[in-house]
């Protein structure tokens, strides 16, 4: 049998259901030696040679006589979600993904990846407001030099990081996401999404209708480490998916950044350690733009909001302790009160005009 187009069987292994994606990645980068064998090759030992299972390379094979009508459908479905579906080599679809071991068969891209130095801002989901301000601070300060401030789209950091990027004047941001294009995941990132969109990209390899698995985050990761000059880890508990994406930076050769922490918050662990290690200190915005070869105009530290007079100490910790959106529960454990209490000191906060209460029962400073 004579070998389909390799763009439309590469987009047919990265849709099919019965290749695993790390299966699909091998046999996509090695194509030239199966594509073109005959039917029941898997028997042969080839797999072996391929270093994949041999039920994947079987089920492999049998997607090359509908590899082009796939594909077809698979542009068509990109098409209505706005989006671009792209194979190695194409334009668009980013260079720096040839160094991994195993890169994607196929992209799914909404927006455009922009042409720019990158540095990929990574940390807790459930980060304290200090890493939140910090990866905020930072993305904002690095896009406005003319950084592409790339991470994962989860809530906590990776959001802040977006955000920050967004809030600076032409300010560029990518999100690689864990599940499909279509799929509204975290629930609530719409909004995000679409600025991400208008600025940047929405970059997966996972199809469309593809919902999150928790292995999928840690294989999404090795994406985030290649679209970047270097990784930031803002605040992350030991064994966290943070350090995965910053050992696989490193394994790519690329500039590895931590911020520090207080030593007694298990947050701070993990970048502490990084630095213990050898990590370079990513203490202002100057430092990210550094490892991408760009300075930073302007002051190098952000000014601290002023503390009202005369709250109580209550209100006072409260206070403190707000920053990014955060519903009552968060901020009473951050400020070390039952909630029923940090409620009636929030109330105060809110009358008083220092805090504002969301539509969906969050609070963030005025």
């Amino acid at each position: 049998m004579s070998a389909p187009d390799p763009r439309a069987l590469r987009i047919a292994l990265a849709t099919s259901h019965e290749v695993a994606l790390p299966a699909a990645c091998r046999l996509s980068a090695v194509l030239e030696r199966w594509a073109g064998e005959r039917a029941g090759a898997e028997s042969s030992g080839l797999a072996a040679a391929l270093g994949v299972p041999r039920p994947a390379l079987a089920a492999a094979l049998a997607l090359r006589a509908g590899a082009s009508a796939t594909a077809a459908r698979a542009e068509a479905r990109a098409a209505r979600l706005g989006a671009r579906l792209l194979t190695a080599g194409e334009e668009g679809f980013p260079a720096d993904f040839a160094a991994l071991d195993l890169p994607p068969p196929a992209l799914w891209i909404a927006g455009r990846v922009p042409e720019r130095p990158a540095v990929a801002l990574v940390g807790a989901r459930r980060a304290s407001p200090y890493g939140l301000e910090m990866a905020s601070w930072l993305a904002c300060g690095a896009a406005q030099a003319g950084v592409t401030v790339v991470s994962g789209f989860a809530v906590g950091v990776d959001a802040a990081a977006h955000r920050g990027a967004l809030d600076a004047a032409d300010g560029r941001t990518v999100a690689v996401l864990g599940c499909g294009l279509d799929i509204d995941y975290p629930r609530g990132h719409r909004s995000l999404g679409e600025l991400v969109r208008e600025r940047g990209a929405l970059v997966t390899e996972f199809a469309p209708g593809r919902a999150p698995r928790p292995w999928q985050f840690p294989v999404r990761n090795r994406l985030i480490a290649a679209l970047a000059r270097a990784v930031v880890v803002v605040e992350a508990a030991p064994r966290s998916g943070s350090l995965v994406t910053a050992r696989l930076a490193l394994e790519l050769g690329r500039d590895l950044l931590a911020v520090p922490g207080r030593v007694t918050d298990e947050l701070a662990l993990g970048p502490n350690a990084l630095l213990a290690d050898g990590a370079t200190p990513a203490l202002t915005p100057a430092d990210l733009a550094a490892a991408v070869g760009l300075a930073v105009a302007g002051p190098g530290r952000p000014a601290p909001r002023p503390e009202p007079p005369g709250l109580a100490p209550e209100a006072r910790a409260l206070w403190r302790a707000a920053g990014d959106p955060a519903g009552a529960d968060a901020l009473a454990a951050a400020a070390g009160m039952t909630v029923d209490r940090a409620l009636a000191a929030l109330l105060e906060l809110e009358i008083a005009g220092h805090l504002r209460r969301l539509p969906d029962g969050r609070y963030v400073p005025t």
